[in-house]
């Protein structure tokens, strides 16, 4: 495959039919590593044929559960084996460190061995008593269909696994649009599909920016679904792009998430120690790039001077650099327009009052020819400000207080986002009842960033509908038939007649 083909339509790999092609930069050093094709709307529109025609006329939808799961096991397999390339490849492509980026393969093989698992325990459909042994009634679940599937420039790999693989367990076709910014690994993992012997036409890919190819996924008649995950802005025209062809939505559209620790969690040296270390992980690992950062830190007020001092003391020796060298702990941002917006939220929150204790500026010196931003954070901030409301994603920390267990809960809800949040406290009693009250997906008691393909992911208000994982990230892919059978027919005798 050359480097220009990489749009995959009807199991052939080919350039964009305009010819065009983007160049993919590294973000650690600002120069061109990777030419991809830049698809259009003729690209989409065969996409979507292909996938089509494989969801209509083909076997994968028809193909027995126990043929599908081994598949993606197989593919889980092949994802292992290729760890190391893909983990570099993520690297560079997103900036993240080496580390994250072998993690990230872990996490997405072990997304696919969960869609593969969890379909084969299921029964053959859930049999509704009908009140009558002439009747046999039965819901069963089938494929949507033709699945689009838009991916963030963050977590590539993962955002298309999580999407891929319970698409692909249900038994649907798909295409999937990459951010333009980040498709390196999404194309790599076609190919892994293709290797493990999916049916041509099932997995179609279109490298290319959001407007075109993204919009015309969300509002083509053939799409059956449509599942983006990204920001706020583009996720309302992709919800609005496919209300006039009544398609099934699922968005996940980021969040604004409270880390709020109690002063009661850091009573000995060794919890204090922990909670620190894990606010830095909550905010900075992958510079911030994540949809769950725990960017809004939220701390008792007798505890705020000692806990804000040690967390900036430690954010100020962040070792950053390109993710593949040794001893990198946080990569670059992604692109210039990130690292330009960093700088605008980080002067707007100056501007309104917020007090600098680390970070602020860009690294200086040889290696930091790229997009790096120094991890941040302001102390002293309120819910007026730009930076507590809007989601940064960048490596910034705002810093709130609170004297209750009724206004740590009022600050941490206090948002429009819902996607995820943390408590900690050394009382259990105290634990459940923030965690019950906090308006959020996903809630960490005494952590921060875990999650579980078991469990279900997404969030509340702006932080969009549908779930992603578990049982209901499968259920995003299904349609629901109740099957009514009468063993014994006879005469209604409704009318006269």
């Amino acid at each position: 495959m050359s480097a220009q083909q990489t749009i995959h339509v009807g199991g052939e790999w080919r350039s964009a039919a305009s010819g065009a092609t983007r160049e993919i930069i590294d973000p650690a050093d600002a120069t061109v590593f990777a030419l991809v094709a830049e698809g259009g709307t003729e690209d989409t529109d065969a996409a979507v044929a292909a996938a089509r025609r494989a969801f209509d006329e083909g076997e994968w939808p028809r193909t027995p559960v126990a043929e599908r799961a081994a598949l993606l096991r197989r593919v889980a397999d092949l994802l292992q084996r290729n760890r190391e390339a893909l983990g570099a490849l993520e690297s560079r492509d997103a900036g993240k460190t080496l580390e994250e980026g072998r993690v990230d393969v872990d996490c997405v093989a072990d997304a696919f061995r969960y869609f593969a698992d969890l379909v084969m325990n299921e029964s053959g459909g859930r049999v509704v008593d009908a009140g009558s042994d002439e009747i046999h009634s039965v819901v069963v679940h089938e494929p949507v269909g033709v699945c689009a599937l838009i991916t963030p420039w963050n977590y590539p790999l993962l955002q298309a696994s999580w999407k891929i693989a319970p698409a692909l367990a249900a038994g649907n076709t798909f295409v999937v649009k990459p951010s333009e910014i980040t498709p390196l690994t999404t194309v790599e993992l076609i190919h892994l599909l293709e290797e493990a012997g999916l049916p041509d036409g099932v997995a179609n890919i279109v490298t290319g920016a959001g407007d075109p190819v993204g919009a015309r996924l969300a509002e083509h008649p053939d799409v059956d679904l449509v599942s983006f995950t990204g920001g706020l802005s583009s996720g309302t025209k992709v919800m609005r792009a496919a209300a006039d062809s009544v398609k099934k939505v699922a968005l996940e559209l980021g969040g604004k998430n409270p880390n709020v620790v109690f002063a009661d969690a850091c009573e000995s040296d060794e919890d204090f120690d922990t909670a620190v270390d894990q606010a830095l992980n909550a905010a900075f690992i992958h510079s911030g790039q994540v949809c769950s950062a725990g960017s809004r830190l939220i701390v008792e007020e007798s505890l705020r001077e000692r806990f804000v001092g040690e967390l900036a003391r430690r954010a100020e020796k962040i070792r950053l650099g390109r993710g593949t060298d040794d001893g990198v702990e946080c990569g670059p941002l992604v692109s210039p327009q990130q690292l330009a917006k960093t700088e605008e939220y980080v002067a707007s929150a100056l501007a309104e009052g917020a007090v600098l204790r680390a970070g602020g500026r860009r690294p200086e010196g040889e290696g930091y020819e790229g997009y790096f931003y120094r991890p941040t954070v302001l102390d002293q901030c309120h819910r007026e400000m730009r930076v507590v409301r809007e989601e940064v994603f960048g490596p910034v920390l705002t810093v709130e207080t609170f004297r209750t267990e009724d206004e740590a809960v009022a600050l941490a809800n206090d948002t429009e986002y819902g996607l995820a949040g943390a408590v900690w406290t050394a009382d259990p009693g105290r634990a459940r009842r923030v965690a019950g009250r906090l308006r959020h997906g996903t809630v960490w008691i005494n952590d921060f960033h875990p999650y579980l393909p078991q469990a279900e992911w997404g969030g509340f208000g702006k932080s969009g509908i549908g779930r992603e994982l578990g049982p209901a990230g499968l259920a995003e892919y299904r349609e629901a038939k109740h099957i009514y059978q009468n063993l014994a027919p006879r005469p209604v005798r409704w009318f006269a007649g």
